[in-house]
């Protein structure tokens, strides 16, 4: 067995994504590589069996006709299922056997995923049960699809689909067992997967993403992290996502440990496998937050009162250690005094700071297990509330950025500067720059325009889609973000928002509703918001209220916050409504815009609504990284928006 460092850094000169594979059987075999505490049964397979069962499937696809090609354009096997080990082994098992695979979730719209089927042109079908295959039986009839495999250990019946050949997980193992796999020439230009997009603002767009696009990610990232072998890293992003696909793959190349989790579960799993890594969206890290600030608000009163000055103490105490090394937004260097007076103040507050830890911070640590050493964001900006909240209870938070569209990592910080409210510095071999986005002239440091960004990570292309391809990608390699943002001089990403999100009011403003939304979240009683206002006078808001919260403030004044108007006693029952709701919000939305550093007039939010339904995947209204989906939300309001704004013109 030769050291850690030396067979990772033989991923430098592979040619495919899935020769890993033996690199790691023969290093960390008996390693577990995946562990599901929640499948039924329970799943661990050490890396050697990983192989082996990927090896399987491959053999078993080739045996149905799969045949692999020396060019760019492989055959495509779609697979539709959400996160298991068994995904793990047919998305490795297509790519072995010299397919490349279309992923999308299993909870997808059965008409997205028909007309993924389509655009593609895949041949063969993965899905992760029988009751997926019913739901896409009408439109899979019309398709050339040769074969259809289950995730699931169910029966096929012959009934089920009498063209096409169905087999189960393990009916298709059993044609794998004693077959040789046939050998692939892999080239690192070849098609590895298609990732569609959204489909938001239109039909999803497939996201062709090469092996050399997959294999950058694991070479590149260590440069951020570099995990130990075995290692535990908790998984709780779907892997068909780009994000968290390249989470896992990026741990398991290292030799850790994944263990499967989902938001059911998540809070109990941190507690019981005491994870060293775990990458998120903004979103979980919210919630997080928001189960310790719900803690600390069941405290009786004078322990709410000690938390809360603590708390206040321990933020002057980290700005101020900020400031002393330099890690600050501010384009302009402190002054000699300045870090004198802030190395002062560090000294002045660190006891305070330290006895904070001792009996607060401590315990947040320790219900996310207390054995994190790194902690992940990714997928939209974070707030700087959360940001301060996580260096203050000593969790280790980095935020990188990137898309689907660059496999998805292109920035990152890192532990040795770790600069909060940036998205960090580009990972090795990557280029950023910032663009005036009418000229697409390169702008100068500190100053905001369009993100563009090259590298090995760039995808190839949109799936048979040249012109939205060369409106994304120019001549010169330079892919087109759809960001905002601007570059310290030390090349840190800062971003300000999306230009799509870019809302225009009456009078010329171009406001980025991202960070006005982050700092209305620092309110206790906002659970969610979306800003709207284009083409009006002023901004306006959608919230969706954290009603624990709101039902204690209610309790405190004597009242009973109510679900509808039913037997409502106007002197002691309250809904969303009700005039003293409404002037709690509009209060809470007065202070925290105009705490922004950067406030301006035109930041001030008009008319708002309180909505009962939360923002969610269910609903369409969110993405599966948890993000709002602006447009959705925008229609789906959209008379509710107008009458917001007709008693502002009135």
């Amino acid at each position: 067995m030769i050291n850690p460092t030396d067979w990772r850094s033989l991923y430098s000169s592979l040619h495919c994504f899935p020769e890993i594979w033996p690199i790691l059987d023969q290093n960390v075999g008996q390693i577990i590589a995946l562990h599901d505490p929640h499948g039924k049964p329970e799943v661990r397979l050490t890396y050697s069996q990983v192989w082996q069962q990927i090896q399987q499937f491959a053999t078993g696809l080739q045996t149905l006709g799969i045949e692999a090609t020396t060019e760019a354009l492989p055959v495509r096997i779609a697979l539709f299922s959400d996160d298991s080990p068994r995904w793990m082994i047919a998305d490795q098992g297509i790519l072995t056997a010299g397919a490349a695979d279309v992923v999308r979730g299993a909870t997808a719209d059965p008409l997205e995923l028909a007309y993924i089927l389509k655009d593609s042109g895949s041949t063969g079908l993965v899905v992760e049960n029988f009751a997926l295959l019913k739901k896409l039986r009408p439109q899979i009839e019309d398709l050339p699809i040769q074969f259809v495999i289950l995730l699931s250990d169910e029966t096929p019946n012959s009934r089920d689909l009498p063209t096409i050949p169905v087999l189960n997980f393990n009916q298709l193992m059993e044609k794998g067992k004693n077959t040789p796999l046939k050998p692939i020439q892999y080239h690192p230009d070849t098609l590895a997967t298609l990732l569609y997009t959204s489909g938001t603002t239109g039909k999803p767009k497939g996201v062709m993403l090469t092996h050399e696009n997959l294999l950058h990610q694991i070479n590149a990232i260590p440069d951020v992290i570099h995990p130990d072998p075995g290692e535990i890293f908790l998984s709780i992003l779907p892997t068909w996502h780009t994000l968290g696909r390249t989470g896992q793959y990026f741990c398991l190349s290292q030799g850790c440990t994944v263990v499967y989790t989902s938001i059911r579960y998540f809070k109990q799993d941190l507690k019981q496998f005491q994870p060293h890594y775990m990458v998120s969206v903004p979103r979980i890290w919210e919630s997080i937050y928001e189960s310790a600030q719900k803690q600390f608000r069941e405290q009786p009163a004078l322990r709410q009162k000690i938390v809360n000055f603590l708390f206040s103490i321990s933020e002057r105490y980290i700005l101020a250690c900020r400031l002393v090394q330099g890690l600050t937004l501010n384009l302009d260097s402190p002054s000699t005094s300045e870090k004198f007076l802030a190395q002062l103040q560090t000294w002045i507050l660190a006891p305070i700071h330290y006895l904070g830890d001792r009996l607060v911070y401590q315990k947040v640590r320790e219900a996310t297990g207390g054995q994190l050493k790194f902690a992940i964001s990714g997928g939209g900006s974070l707030a700087m509330h959360l940001e301060n909240f996580y260096e203050i209870v000593g969790i280790n938070l980095l935020v990188g950025y990137g898309l689907t569209e660059t496999a998805p990592v292109l920035s990152a910080r890192r532990e040795w500067h770790n600069l909060r409210g940036s998205s960090g510095k580009p990972i090795p071999q990557t280029e950023l720059c910032i663009v005036d986005p009418e000229t697409r002239q390169i702008l100068p440091w500190g100053q905001k325009g369009l993100v563009l960004a090259r590298g090995p990570q760039v995808m190839t292309g949109y799936f048979e889609n040249p012109q939205a391809t060369a409106k994304a990608i120019d001549g010169d390699g330079w892919f087109d973000t759809g960001d905002l943002g601007w570059l310290s001089p030390d090349n840190d990403l800062v971003l300000t928002g999306r230009a799509k999100d870019t809302i225009v009011l009456t009078n010329g403003e171009n406001i980025e509703p991202q960070a006005i939304e982050d700092a209305c979240l620092r309110s206790p009683y906002i659970d969610q918001i979306m800003l709207v206002g284009q083409d009006q006078k002023c901004l306006g808001a959608l919230i969706v209220p954290n009603l624990d919260a709101l039902k204690q403030w209610a309790i405190h004044q004597n009242l009973t916050l109510k679900s509808s108007e039913a037997s409502l006693n106007p002197t002691q029952e309250i809904t969303l409504d009700s005039p003293a709701v409404q002037s709690l919000f509009r209060e809470e939305l007065n202070r925290e815009v105009k705490n922004r550093p950067s406030y301006r007039i035109d930041d001030r939010i008009g008319p708002f609504q309180l909505l009962s339904e939360p923002f969610s995947m269910e609903n369409g209204m969110l993405t599966q990284t948890l993000k709002v989906k602006r447009p959705v939300v925008m229609e789906r309001y959209r008379d509710m928006i107008n009458k917001m704004y007709e008693t502002v013109t009135r």
